[in-house]
């Protein structure tokens, strides 16, 4: 066999030729549009949905559903564990004191340090159902605490900020919503 045969014919060498720049400018295209995204905003799939059916028990050992949670109110996710839910806990006793509804979903933590966490640090929340499985954070699609929900009026989701809720994400994204909803919905 010669070298001549073996090489790929004109065609085939212009084909190999235009898929190089094309492949580069579609790995640069990808690139770009990775570099544009928030990693904080982690798109939720039940935004504009009915909060997920469930029944849990409260702190305080009150059985409780999802009718339970009357917005316009805020659901957080935390734990004792949770180093960062430590950080915007103070934010969240503002909140309530300037009358933000919050209710919380305590998460895959032990029951007797939740409560000791609310009596040493205040209770932003309503109540806070006792999610010691997990499975109602699954359901949400929580990747980790803290993570919190805007819940409407028809009990659906809004908006979900995963990660710290503090002044400027309260600012910035919760509050022109939650206060549109409120004076519609009061």
């Amino acid at each position: 066999m010669s070298k001549q045969n073996s090489l790929p014919n004109k065609k085939g060498r212009s084909k190999v030729i235009w898929l190089v720049p094309l492949s580069f400018v579609a790995l640069l295209a990808i690139l770009y549009q990775g570099l544009s995204n928030d990693p904080r905003e982690l798109p939720s799939a039940l935004v504009g949905k009915p909060l997920p059916e469930f029944a849990l028990k409260t702190l305080a050992g009150q059985e409780m559903s999802q009718q339970n949670i009357v917005g316009p109110a805020l659901l957080n996710v935390w734990a004792t564990w949770c180093p960062t839910c430590r950080e915007e806990h103070e934010y969240l006793n503002t909140l309530k004191a300037e009358g933000v509804v919050i209710y919380g979903l305590n998460y895959k933590d032990d029951l007797t340090a939740a409560k000791q966490w609310l009596v040493d640090l205040g209770t932003p929340y309503q109540f806070t159902l006792a999610d010691a499985d997990g499975q109602v954070g699954i359901d949400l699609g929580v990747y980790g605490a803290p993570e919190t929900f805007l819940i409407n009026a028809r009990g659906e989701i809004l908006l979900r900020h995963a990660g710290e809720m503090n002044e400027t994400v309260w600012s910035e994204k919760f509050e022109p919503i939650y206060k549109q909803l409120d004076e519609v919905e009061t």
